[in-house]
């Protein structure tokens, strides 16, 4: 059966002038027009027509790296190089590791994970989140006491945390934050644990910790070397604690196991791994990963 779009153009076609002559113009201008619909027509028989709405970008979408908010400063700059030497664009999502883990397993869309501690990369792997081929360790750190640029107590030393003119220490929630995890760990092996708890003010991140000691709204505070380098105009640092009063500092990173881009993901995670991602974690302060 002839499509009566068909039939109505062959007649149109068919017409002539009072002079029996036929209509060149309208025919061809018919013709075409006759043409452009056979193709919509039967083009939408066949699934529809082709356009960019429907076809894939040639161009890939945002990585999204969810990393430790003590990571900001170096990968912000690894960021930069592997654009740089990639042409790949990245989405840096930045908190607490405990809150990118709820994150992730309440089914943010991310590619990579980096946490600033193992227990948060283990819950995520053990709940199936990430590829755990992936995780690799890109990173260490260390744990010191800093105090306010121009505090006038006499802090010299962890155990002076003790005295009665120290009453506010800021840490991150042990909770969620690792680093306030590493500081309970050794405020503990330093018997300081029980003796400092109602002076412990708990930070949602170890960044927070920074801003209540710059701003001087606690006595003193427990954070990540790299953190108090970052900020060492503002602050004095005080102390370093001793690798053996807390657990190893690392962090793991891996591919989220729903991320549609794990070929680029790799890409990342190799590019942090590299000399080069290496040598700019080093001028942030971190260490070597070194798994004891």
């Amino acid at each position: 059966m002839s499509h009566p779009a068909a039939e109505w153009f062959r007649h149109l076609l068919s017409k002539k002038d009072l002079n029996g002559r036929d209509l060149n113009l309208q025919k061809t201008r018919a013709k075409i027009i006759f043409l452009l619909i056979l193709t919509v027509v039967f083009g939408c028989s066949q699934g529809g027509i082709d356009t960019p709405s429907n076809k894939e970008s040639p161009e890939a979408a945002e990585l999204t790296i969810s990393a430790a908010i003590s990571l900001k400063d170096a990968f912000d700059a690894i960021g930069k190089a592997f654009r740089s030497a990639t042409g790949k664009k990245i989405n840096f999502n930045y908190a607490s590791s405990g809150a990118l883990q709820r994150q992730i397993e309440n089914g943010a869309p991310v590619d990579v994970f980096a946490s600033a501690g193992g227990k948060q990369m283990d819950e995520v792997e053990n709940g199936g989140f990430i590829d755990p081929a992936t995780r690799r360790d890109v990173a260490g750190n260390s744990i010191v006491l800093v105090v306010p640029k121009d505090s006038k107590l006499k802090i010299n030393e962890f155990d002076d945390l003790r005295t009665v003119n120290v009453k506010r220490i800021a840490i991150g929630n042990p909770k969620t934050v690792p680093a306030g995890q590493y500081a309970l760990e050794s405020l503990q092996t330093l018997s300081l644990g029980d003796e400092l708890k109602t002076k412990l003010i708990f930070a949602e991140n170890v960044r927070q910790v920074l801003d209540y000691v710059m701003r001087g709204e606690v006595d003193a505070g427990i954070v990540y070397g790299t953190d108090a380098k970052s900020a060492e105009a503002n602050l004095i640092q005080i102390a370093i604690a001793d690798e053996e009063s807390h657990s190893p500092i690392l962090y793991p990173i891996a591919i989220v196991k729903e991320s549609k881009q794990t070929k680029a993901a790799q890409e990342f995670v190799d590019f942090v791994l590299s000399e080069r991602g290496q040598e700019i974690l080093r001028q942030f302060g971190f260490k070597a990963a070194v798994r004891k």
